[in-house]
């Protein structure tokens, strides 16, 4: 069973003290199970963003372990920063990441919200998913009157905490516990030092937008409705909250933005909503920054809007897309963006995933050359397979980047981003045909001194067997895909690289053909005979079937090339 995991992203009151926020962190790494991602402290803020994941059990005991510490450190009577708080351990949400519904995530979140309330001094509200009364679910609302104000506010009985006293605590405030999807936290940074306008922007983009004033737009009559409520004007992004402060150490106003659900607005749409509102205004945006983590889709969302917009082609791979993003962002103005540190899906990421990959073709050809049994013809057919597709994928951007074809850039683009689906898959699979060898090797190293244990062991060897059938099988299928793509670029593709593409057609039916060996190889010994057939019999046909189609490209090629 797949592991489930939670993401914690605790924000701490405290960001110039580095000792302190050491000792917070220090609470979390002692705990089995977790890894720390990331550590965001901002001065002007005076407010520190953590970011580590785990198991639930794990998750929870780290996050009640930091904020026990953060009461014990941080002193709010004396805190002072430009982000609204109201305690020590400001806001703690798991958000879930892998194998677990928002449900379950909510229910750990109210756990751990129970256990900071009747074990510490810590008045604990729950918020988002995790409480189920809407008139306090959210953030900003149970936030409302801060640190200063809540003395009195927690006195009133629609704001008793959900667990903990009902008496504020002068030193660590109180906490906000809850489940939550992903939020990115972004700021955009303008060419002025005005809050003021800073705001005006953050209204005109936020979904909640501005009140409604009759006349003068920022100081005339509140128009209200038959219920005697404010009207509001909605802003321009739907799931957005934003708003406009002044930061010290860089000097300039910052629009500071929670993307809540960056599906519905995507980052590179809230940036150029925030640009059109600076233009009217005749304020320019420098650059941005993003606090704590961001899902790689997000950035990859953001290569492809800006590549469209200069007329270019969007098959290209993901680090190119993440370095369109973060130039077209100024991610990188206050400080480098590192993508390895800043994606939450490389922060999670094993090194030992993707241990051929990352090797140099001459260090994979010398790895591939020693007396190891692994990385074999299976790694290898999956990665000449890539390296079919990708020949492919390369006719298809230079031909959508041929002059005088603008045209066709759509169609080309297209036909470039299956081919970089496709790499991506055969990638994957030359680490992962590997892997399944060696869960083979792990299977036959297992213990067999009983009847029990000659067992298992026995059907661990099965089942780890039939896998390494299907992965080869899985690499014949996606090579195979590639002949659409090959066909197109020798049939429609630039001219001048035809044999580009059949050098690509050679590479993925050698792929074809080397992985139909290893299913047959690794099918001879199985148990399960009819699983063995089964699998043979595709593979079988898939092979036979992509033969003819390779060489029809392949004549194409030849004919073209013909003196």
């Amino acid at each position: 069973m797949n592991k489930q995991l939670i993401e914690c992203v605790p924000n701490f009151s405290e960001g110039r003290d580095l000792s302190i926020i050491k000792q917070i962190t220090d609470e979390i790494e002692r705990v089995d199970g977790i890894k720390l991602l990331d550590v965001d402290p901002g001065s002007a803020t005076n407010r520190t963003v953590v970011t580590f994941v785990g198991t639930p059990e794990a998750v929870v005991e780290a996050a009640y372990l930091a904020i026990v510490k953060a009461g014990e450190l941080i002193d709010m009577s004396k805190h002072t920063g430009e982000h609204a708080r109201m305690g020590a351990t400001d806001v703690c949400p798991l958000i879930p990441i892998a194998n677990i519904t928002m449900e379950e995530t909510a229910e750990w979140a109210i756990k751990l919200a129970k256990r900071v309330g009747e074990t510490t001094h810590i008045p604990t509200y729950l918020y988002g998913a995790a409480q189920p009364n809407s008139k306090r679910n959210v953030l900003s609302i149970i936030r409302a009157g801060e640190y200063e104000g809540f003395f009195e506010k927690i006195k009133k009985p629609e704001w008793k905490p959900d667990f903990g006293p009902a008496v504020y605590s002068i030193r660590s405030g109180a906490t906000t516990i809850g489940a939550r999807d992903f939020l990115i936290a972004y700021n955009v940074n303008l060419n002025t030092t005005s809050t003021r306008i800073a705001n005006r922007i953050a209204f005109d983009v936020r979904e909640t937008g501005r009140v409604h004033r009759e006349g003068n737009p920022y100081n005339g009559k509140i128009v209200t409705d038959q219920n005697g409520n404010a009207v509001r004007i909605p802003g321009a992004c739907k799931a957005v909250q934003a708003v406009g402060w002044f930061i010290d150490e860089y000097n300039v106003a910052q629009v500071s933005a929670n993307l809540t659900n960056f599906k519905l607005t995507p980052l590179h749409i809230f940036f150029d909503e925030v640009q059109k509102s600076c233009m009217d205004r005749g304020v320019r945006i420098t650059g941005s920054e993003l606090v704590g983590l961001i899902p790689l889709q997000a950035l990859l969302d953001a290569g492809k809007h800006y590549l469209k917009k200069q007329g270019r082609s969007l098959g290209v791979d993901d680090a190119e897309l993440i370095h369109i993003a973060v130039k077209s962002l100024g991610l990188d103005e206050l400080a480098p963006f590192d993508p390895e540190k800043k994606i939450i899906e490389y922060q999670l990421r094993n090194a030992e995933d993707e241990k051929l990959i990352r090797l140099t073709a001459k260090d994979l050809a010398t790895e591939t050359a020693s007396e190891s049994m692994a990385p074999g013809g299976g790694s290898i057919a999956a990665y000449v397979g890539a390296l079919g597709v990708s020949l492919g994928t390369m006719v298809a951007n230079l031909s959508a980047n041929k002059p005088g074809w603008e045209e066709r850039i759509e169609l080309f683009s297209t036909w470039a981003e299956q081919g970089q689906k496709l790499k991506k898959e055969l990638l994957f699979l030359v680490d992962e045909d590997t892997r399944s060898f060696n869960a083979i090797i792990d299977a036959i190293r297992m213990p067999k001194t009983n009847e029990e244990e000659i067992t298992v062991r026995k059907t661990t060897i099965e089942q780890a067997s039939k896998y390494a059938a299907e992965v080869p099988y899985r690499v014949m299928q996606t090579a195979n895909k590639a002949k659409t793509l090959l066909s197109a670029m020798v049939e429609i593709g630039n001219p001048a690289s035809v044999t580009d593409a059949g050098v690509g057609a050679l590479c993925c039916l050698t792929a074809i053909e080397g992985a139909y060996m290893n299913v047959r190889i690794n099918t001879k010994d199985l148990g399960d005979k009819t699983f063995a057939a089964n699998l043979n019999t595709k593979a079988e046909e898939l092979m036979q079937h992509a033969r003819q189609e390779m060489q029809s490209i392949l004549a194409v090629v030849h004919k073209e090339i013909a003196i």
